[in-house]
């Protein structure tokens, strides 16, 4: 049990570094929902909403959307693009 409790301290501990849109954003290591994902951004400043569509870069050049409520594993330099949900581009 001390084991379990020590790494699950050391995990909030950590920080891990994302890119939302071009910017560099820390977030706490570990699963983020995407709503956590844009609000950590905002907070450091990257100019997006929290209504915008988030969406993760997959190492093939696809993407794939993350929900306000979808949790994934942060992990560093993954990149992520949101934008306004009626962008047609």
């Amino acid at each position: 049990m001390t084991t379990q409790t020590r790494t699950t301290e050391d995990l909030r501990l950590k920080t891990v570094t994302i890119e939302v849109n071009g910017h560099k954003v820390e977030m706490p290591a570990g699963p983020a929902s995407g709503l956590e994902i844009k609000e950590a951004a905002i907070k450091q400043g990257v100019k997006i909403q929290e209504n915008f569509v988030l969406q993760v870069q997959l190492p093939n050049g696809s993407s794939r959307v993350i929900g306000n409520d979808d949790k994934i594993p942060l992990t560093e330099h993954l990149s992520f693009t949101a934008i306004a949900a009626d962008d047609n581009s």
